[in-house]
């Protein structure tokens, strides 16, 4: 059966996802998930009909949050199929290459990768920011440039002014993607005003973190007209069931959005809380992060996290040396988290 699959896929090495790394512990701190379990009701009617494949009321709602008109959304099945789609939409198999900036989220080089579509890499520069001029000089056959702001892993926000300058740089040659799955945990550095200038802009966007619904799997795009009329040429049938419309509206009324405020800033706290607390430990160097994780340094970080893992905290490796991504808790967590490094390092 190996045989008959596509070369690529033959070769292609899969994104290794908190679960399916796996692990057992107590302490689950390795997948940017929130702590908060809300409950929702869903009469789980209507499901001998498929779904609306772009649900209104759901398009409205969320446009509405982001301040955008309905026409500039598309709902998917999580951020992750936003992704694809674009690929599939702008780039033709082994012809047309996107460009991404490492560290960065995996899934653009996998799932180019899986569509035959060739991966450029321009890594950050030393304090994590954009390299432009790399960049322009790797634009070649490129129709998507990959920007995750704030950085998974690093946590680190994209200096505006340079996504402005690889807006600029990009017009007419290709779309500049912006991913702001963790933006409403700082909703002040979002791009989205920048989609009434740069037609060549699309921001991802997901339910998954700051909404506490990583189970639900709904994500959007927001882009101008043109481009999402393009994605629905691209998009399943029905990629939003009913049930997911039904939560994902309840999360973006007026309550589920007060609720959703306040549990931003309960994180954000927390946040602040593990960061003072990790640098209090001699040798320990903790990035500055924006979303709901953090990224630090430890002096022997592989080892520190199987000592982690055998302790059931279970921590995140990062592709930079000596680094653990920690996402951020509930305070409990975070004080077993700060009380095993400080015990660790004694």
């Amino acid at each position: 059966m190996e045989k008959l699959a596509r070369k690529q896929i033959q070769a292609l090495t899969p994104y290794l996802s908190a679960r399916r790394i796996g692990g057992s512990g107590d302490v689950w701190l390795n997948a940017n998930e929130s702590p908060f379990d809300n409950h929702y009701k869903t009469d789980f009617a209507r499901l001998n009909r498929y779904s609306d494949c772009q649900p209104q009321a759901l398009i409205q709602a969320y446009a509405d949050y982001a301040g955008v008109k309905p026409d500039q959304v598309l709902t998917s099945r999580g951020a992750d199929e936003s992704i694809e789609l674009l690929i599939r939409t702008f780039c033709e198999p082994n012809q047309d290459a996107i460009l991404y900036c490492p560290p960065t989220y995996g899934m653009y080089a996998i799932s180019a990768e899986t569509f035959g579509v060739e991966r450029k890499q321009v890594p950050l520069s030393a304090d994590w920011q954009l390299d432009l001029t790399a960049i322009e000089a790797n634009l070649e056959l490129v129709k998507l440039v990959f920007v995750c702001s704030p950085n998974n892993p690093t946590g680190n926000l994209i200096r505006r002014e340079d996504i402005i300058a690889l807006l600029e740089m990009t017009q007419d040659r290709a779309i500049v993607v912006m991913d702001e799955a963790y933006i409403d945990f700082c909703p002040e550095a979002s791009t989205v005003d920048l989609l009434q200038t740069y037609p060549n802009l699309a921001i991802l966007r997901t339910l998954s973190k700051a909404f506490a619904l990583a189970g639900l799997r709904c994500g959007f795009t927001l882009a101008s007209p043109a481009i999402i009329n393009l994605l629905l040429k691209v998009i399943a049938p029905y990629p939003v069931p009913v049930p997911v419309a039904d939560i994902a509206l309840q999360a973006l009324s007026p309550s589920g959005l007060a609720r959703t405020k306040f549990q931003v800033l309960d994180l954000n706290a927390n946040r602040a809380y593990l960061q003072v607390g990790l640098q209090m430990v001699p040798g320990v160097e903790v990035f500055e992060g924006w979303g709901n994780y953090l990224l630090v340094k430890f002096p022997d970080g592989d080892a520190l996290f199987k000592a982690a893992w055998e302790h059931g905290i279970i921590l995140r490796n990062s592709p930079i040396d000596n680094a653990v991504r920690i996402s951020v808790g509930n305070r409990e967590e975070c004080e077993k988290v700060v009380a095993f490094v400080r015990n660790y390092y004694q």
